[in-house]
């Protein structure tokens, strides 16, 4: 990823011709690292600081977050008189590498955090803006002061690949597949749910109302679920909802009966039809929703329950 060419916009930066290039790198630049949310908005820090600036810079990416970024293996370090080292630990072979490989260059370390400070991973830096180190007064992440970022839809995503009894009419394992699939195109929060509970597995609600607190709290729940569809709109949740079974079954069914009709069937499963749903459920599917989950708190008359006790009654004596 090639960044920093320009300033801000409507504002021109001059720069000498032969003003050295900043490489900039970090945990989310090694082939078997990791990029965490912090490092990257700690990256998103200095390049915010380094664009009012003015000195070009390119970011090395760990080709199994970017494959399509400028990869560390790949840079060409005579290209760099300037390397920056953002976030994380300044510890291990990995750091002490980028001091042999990019020798020739000034090498500052930026919002790090220092544990041995006699470390050759330390030591090889010329300068080291640590935001926490042995006997020194701690910096503020860089993270905290990142740019603010545009909110992104949070999306439930309630899936299921059991349901054997409905036999050669499932369609779940495919369901499932285009369904995330889909939503790995989606540039949203998404939040994997299960509708089933346990007492023993932290991960999982132990109740119905921690689920309900969650679903309330969600801007969309996915599911090819009866009940992920029935408890999202009892939160006044959106859902966009797939059947799962050739033909449909209980999701369409309860969908009638909800009278919702983000609905998907699983022959008609196509991103067009995914999208369709998505855009509604975002915005008219809101207020929808909302309505319908207070319709359900005002009238629950209009299920099974009702007729209960009639069925339950003691027949008369003839």
């Amino acid at each position: 990823m090639a960044s920093g060419a320009g300033g801000h916009p409507g504002r021109t930066v001059h720069r000498r011709q032969d003003e050295p290039r900043t490489l900039l790198t970090g945990w989310f630049s090694f082939p078997d690292g990791e990029a965490t949310a912090g490092d990257v908005l700690a990256l998103h820090r200095v390049e915010d600081v380094l664009r009012r600036s003015g000195p070009a810079y390119d970011v090395a990416w760990s080709p199994g977050f970017r494959p399509g970024g400028l990869h560390l293996e790949d840079v060409r370090p005579e290209r760099y008189g300037r390397l920056v080292f953002v976030c994380g630990p300044l510890h291990g072979p990995q750091i002490e590498r980028l001091h042999r490989r990019f020798a020739h260059c000034v090498r500052i370390a930026v919002g790090v955090s220092v544990i041995d400070p006699g470390s050759p991973a330390v030591t090889g830096f010329h300068r080291v803006l640590a935001r926490d180190a042995p006997a020194a007064e701690p910096a503020l992440d860089l993270a905290a002061g990142a740019p603010a970022l545009p909110a992104r839809p949070v999306v439930g995503v309630v899936l299921t690949h059991g349901q054997h009894e409905y036999g050669p009419a499932r369609r779940h394992d495919v369901v499932a597949r285009e369904v995330t699939s889909w939503l790995h195109g989606r540039d949203c929060a998404r939040l994997e749910l299960e509708t089933r509970l346990d007492t023993r597995d932290w991960r999982l609600c132990a109740t119905p109302a921690q689920l309900q607190s969650v679903l309330a709290r969600l801007d969309l729940v996915v599911t090819d679920r009866l009940h992920g569809m029935v408890l999202a709109l009892r939160a006044g949740t959106p859902a966009l909802a797939v059947d799962p079974v050739a033909g449909g079954a209980k999701v369409t069914a309860q969908a009638r009966a909800c009278g919702w009709p983000a609905l998907v069937p699983a022959e008609r499963l196509a991103t067009a039809e995914l999208d369709r749903w998505w855009d509604w459920c975002l915005t008219s599917g809101r207020a929808a929703a909302r309505r319908l989950g207070d319709a359900f708190a005002a009238d629950a008359g209009r299920d099974g329950a009702e007729g209960l006790p009639a069925v339950l009654r003691p027949p008369r004596a003839g």
